[in-house]
């Protein structure tokens, strides 16, 4: 689905912005009217909201499996985002102005297969991969956004596993990986309103 999502970008990102405000003056998400949505939105979607005030992280929520309409997603974890996300207070009307949107419309995932940690690095595609980690009850993903910040892969998969309250060194052959791409929509300048 998300092959063709950019050309909802401005309506996507306007959704998030607009589910925040809300937030700020209502203490929930709003209910997103799905006749006003284009048809592609109304599809089962999974995105990634992250939140940033001059480049700092301010918030990131998202969903991994597409279990309701893109554009229901988008809203409700705009708001998570801004409200919910336990590493920050939540997002006061001072910040609202300042506020970059980014969101990360996911592809499925695929599980991946490997035989080794070594295999597994040789098959990562820096830049382009999401990946989810598995291991009994841990779980961690990054999104391909991430490879920025981590642009080596033994590194980025370290890193994951340190996430998913692993050790950096943990190998098990139960370690399941699944990989998965993201059409990313950058935050507009806002005009002031």
């Amino acid at each position: 689905m998300s092959h063709n999502i950019a050309a909802y970008e401005d309506e996507l990102l306007a959704l998030a912005r607009t589910s925040i405000h809300y937030g700020l003056s209502h203490a929930r998400a709003p209910s997103v009217s799905l006749d006003d949505c284009a048809p592609a939105l109304r599809q089962p979607g999974a995105a990634f909201i992250t939140l940033t005030i001059d480049g700092q992280l301010r918030g990131c929520i998202g969903s991994l499996e597409a279990r309701r309409p893109l554009a229901e997603d988008i809203a409700q974890n705009a708001y998570a985002a801004a409200f919910n996300d336990p590493r920050f207070t939540p997002l006061s009307s001072s910040e609202f102005n300042d506020l970059d949107i980014h969101i990360s419309v996911l592809s499925p995932q695929e599980p991946m297969a490997f035989s080794s940690e070594k295999d597994l690095i040789e098959q990562l595609r820096p830049g382009v991969d999401g990946l989810v980690l598995e291991e009994g009850r841990n779980r961690g993903t990054f999104l391909p956004s991430v490879w920025e910040s981590l642009p080596n892969s033994a590194l980025f998969l370290r890193q994951l596993k340190r996430k998913a309250g692993l050790p950096e060194d943990y190998w098990s052959e139960t370690i399941k990986i699944y990989r998965y791409t993201t059409t990313y929509l950058p935050s507009h300048e806002q005009s002031p309103d």
